[in-house]
């Protein structure tokens, strides 16, 4: 591709744009196909369902998106078409704190939600009503806390404990691995992603379109990368997330005066891509909310992840994929973060639903 004469054709904007659509179609399509999803990854890790005890097939789904990121995203700057210093999420300073606890509360509410803001947006491309109305306020409580009403108490919680130097820290380089590490270690999960899809009889359809998440996730790094190189305006290195770009979608929608951008692309991309992909399968269908009380919790996971997720520094996608691929040290601890709450609201929610689970 030469982004050169396509900048010249149809401008910087648009052209960030474009990437951030290539980016969501392939996104969407792979994690509409694999129903690649952290949150239930974490929910059976929770119950302990799999033939290796908390190992199920849905971590192992998981585990092969993440691994296919890093490997893609660490081979890809080895060749010399991506550098991750120059990624976003590393070159701005990153909050222990808002990790921690940002962290925490997206892991609870993607519990209540029955889905992390990715995994919202693929299944309302699908039909499912309950994620629209989940998605849309995930993506105003996103708003609100990126420049709105909630903001100030995102910025004093995120401040409480921030990464030295003004920038994010390379887990990496602070713990002076050697060049390729992060490709061994993505081979290494790689590894253990496939030993457990073949314990578990996972299809190779599932596996190959799991690894598509992860690679959507390095077409992103290398696309915006490369426009950065050549764009006379500073265009941020970023790629798949939620968070962000759902605020910024939904303004663009709402504010004659705003640009496109890549944000604007992604989302998109992967409505389009996850909607294609349902219709082609026979798996749209429209659903709805099963009643009042699970309407309720749903609503509240949303605000609580729409909150979590800006305080965190990015979703489960944005930290821990886009940012686990790069090394970014706090999107490892939000990630954590991410499991421990939602695990830990799992098992809560479970006590509460059959107390004999207290005992």
């Amino acid at each position: 591709m030469d982004i050169l004469a396509l900048v010249e054709r149809i401008g910087e904007s648009p052209t960030a744009a474009l990437f951030g659509l290539i980016t969501g179609l392939i996104f969407g399509v792979s994690a509409q196909r694999s129903q690649f999803c952290l949150r239930a990854a974490t929910v059976e890790f929770a119950h302990g369902k799999g033939i290796d005890g908390k190992l199920g097939p849905k971590v192992a789904v998981w585990l092969l998106t993440l691994s296919t990121a890093i490997v893609w995203v660490q081979g890809a700057q080895m060749l010399g078409l991506f550098r991750a210093s120059d990624a976003r999420i590393m070159a701005v300073p990153g909050s222990w704190s808002g990790a921690i606890i940002g962290g925490l509360m997206f892991g609870a509410g993607m519990v209540l939600s029955r889905g992390c803001s990715g995994r919202l947006l693929v299944l309302a491309s699908t039909g499912n009503l309950r994620s629209v109305v989940s998605g849309l306020i995930f993506a105003v409580t996103a708003q609100m806390s990126l420049h709105g009403i909630l903001a100030p108490y995102r910025d004093k919680l995120a401040s409480l404990s921030i990464t030295p130097g003004g920038e994010n820290i390379n887990l990496l380089n602070a713990l002076h691995l050697p060049s390729g590490t992060g490709l061994v270690l993505g081979l290494a999960f790689a590894a253990l992603a496939l030993y457990l899809a073949a314990r578990h009889q996972i299809g190779p359809k599932t596996w190959i379109f799991a690894s598509g998440v992860g690679f959507s996730v390095a077409v992103g790094w290398v696309l915006t990368w490369s426009l950065a190189q050549i764009a006379f305006d500073p265009v941020p290195v970023t790629s798949a997330t939620f968070s962000g770009p759902s605020a910024n979608t939904l303004m663009f929608f709402l504010d004659r005066g705003a640009v496109l951008e890549f944000d604007v692309g992604l989302v998109p991309g992967v409505v389009l891509g996850a909607f294609l992909a349902a219709m082609i399968s026979g798996e749209f269908r429209w659903q709805s909310f099963e009643s009042v009380p699970v309407m309720r919790k749903s609503m509240i996971g949303a605000v609580l992840m729409g909150f979590g997720a800006m305080l965190a520094g990015g979703c489960a996608i944005g930290n821990g994929v886009t940012g686990g691929s790069v090394f970014a040290a706090t999107a490892w601890l939000a990630l954590l973060s991410m499991w421990i709450g939602a695990i830990a609201t799992t098992l809560v929610f479970d006590r509460q639903v059959n107390p004999a689970l207290a005992c």
